[in-house]
């Protein structure tokens, strides 16, 4: 289970745009000074007239990015907290992997919901308060938790709070892609997402490792406690942040549907041969995997018989991974152009997660959940760098949520079901056909045009 804008950039895909006058099928402009396999910008692109100004400094003496990425990092510092804490909740009370994965699919199902109206909400609205907002009601709700576990477990609970954390999540979510841009212009996008996934990741290390000690000592409901207290830290340091003022144009004005706007931001992405063909890969890639967490979690304690520590040592472990990954994107990035990047990244998830569900040793487990992070985060990040730079300003919100509405639709599904197969018939065989399904669409991509997107 995932929570919070950071762990939105796992996903390894990513969408040249589609700008007229350009080829179809592969990533338009190589100008000079650009990102290789990114578009150039146009004078009436509102991203670009920052690059000038804020691109002349390093990232580490922007202070309103600065202070941002500060918020960010604490706030996923305690939301790995609920990321361990929350399947161990339920693996305490019930012993089920099942209904760990059912719990997976219930919060799934809501950002999907959300994500049909979250990019029109983002597109509308001050993003700076929306986000302010939205860390205010997690902490109340996460908050709950523990104040009614003091009393004894109430498993029905976490199904009631867990759906509307996802649901404001999402908008969360897409506001936090939005406002990125804004912050440090469009020439330093990749470098700038790629910093954030990786003090992201390197919070990830403490925070498991901590909340497998939390919950080993004062039960999970503790550690579910230090996520909601991080949702408040998260606001206040978004307070002091300065992001730049929209223009009216860039704002969607209109009382235009939910799916009028929805519909928007998928004919943006329809546009273009690449982003069809990332859809559909997408799509599956997530039904496969959204699962993940809670079957190397009851990988860890019911086929391998250890305690919550060594769960929470392992994802710290695994964190590794997704640190190395998201410092090394920017370059690899360059260098190989998105296609290969992106087919590359989604074979070696493929490939790791084949071999956890077989893997009998602690450190195996790891090192595979640490090579799978790794790969997630340069897919992640480079999908999610390319969309911002591609996008008009007036709809990224709406283009943003069309993507993760398609590409997590069937996820929670996909959780629910993974996870049964892994009851019924083990971790092994289900690891493993799932592993070899990411590989085959690693291999598929390499059929369409994903394979010429970006070549340096």
């Amino acid at each position: 289970m995932t929570h919070g804008a950071a762990r939105r950039a796992d996903e390894p895909g990513g969408e040249p745009g589609n700008e007229p006058g350009k080829e179809p099928g592969c990533v338009p402009g190589n100008e000079p000074g650009s990102e290789p396999g990114a578009p150039g910008h146009t004078p009436s692109d509102p991203a670009a007239d920052d690059d000038g100004l804020r691109g002349a400094r390093p990232l580490w003496r922007q202070r309103d990015f600065g202070v941002f990425w500060a918020a960010q990092t604490l706030s996923v510092l305690g939301d790995s907290f609920a990321l361990i804490a929350l399947p161990l909740l339920v693996l305490e009370a019930t012993g089920s992997v099942a209904r760990m994965g059912l719990l997976t699919a219930v919060g799934g199902a809501a950002s999907v919901v959300a994500a049909v109206f979250a990019g029109a909400v983002v597109d509308r609205v001050d993003r700076r308060r929306l986000l302010i907002a939205c860390d205010l009601v997690r902490m109340g709700l996460y908050g709950v938790i523990p104040l009614v576990w003091l009393f004894g477990p109430q498993i029905w609970l976490l199904y009631a709070v867990l759906p509307l954390c996802e649901a404001v999540g999402m908008l969360f979510a897409v506001g936090y892609v939005t406002v990125v841009r804004t912050l440090v212009g469009t020439g330093q996008l990749t470098e700038a997402n790629g910093r954030l996934n990786a003090t992201a990741a390197a919070a990830g290390v403490l925070g498991p490792l901590s909340a497998g000690l939390v919950a080993a000592w004062s039960g999970p409901a503790a550690a579910v406690g230090v996520d909601a207290a991080s949702f408040g830290v998260s606001a206040m340091c978004l307070f002091f942040v300065r992001f730049r003022s929209r223009t009216p144009d860039e704002r969607l004005g209109g009382r235009t549907g939910l799916w009028q706007d929805l519909r928007t931001g998928i004919a943006f992405l329809r546009g273009h041969p690449v982003l069809r063909s990332l859809t559909v890969l997408l799509f599956v890639f997530s039904f496969l995997t959204l699962g993940l967490n809670d079957l190397v979690i009851y990988h860890l304690k019911y086929d391998l018989g250890h305690d919550d520590g060594t769960v929470g040592t392992v994802m710290a472990a695994g964190a590794l991974g997704t640190i190395a990954g998201a410092l090394l994107v920017a370059r690899i990035r360059r260098r190989l152009g998105f296609g290969p990047t992106w087919t590359c990244s989604v074979a070696g998830c493929g490939l790791a997660f084949a071999g956890l569900g077989w893997a009998r040793d602690v450190p195996v487990v790891a090192a595979l959940s640490a090579v799978f992070l790794a790969c997630a985060a340069m897919g992640g990040t480079c999908s999610m760098s390319l969309r911002q730079e591609v996008t008009p300003e007036h709809l990224l919100g709406r283009v943003t949520s069309a993507f993760w509405t398609l590409h997590y639709a069937a996820a929670p599904v996909g959780a629910a079901v993974l996870t049964w197969a892994a009851e019924e018939q083990g971790t092994a065989p289900v690891a493993l056909a799932a592993g070899a399904t990411c590989v085959l669409l690693a291999a598929t991509a390499l059929l369409t045009p994903i394979r010429r997107a970006g070549r340096p």
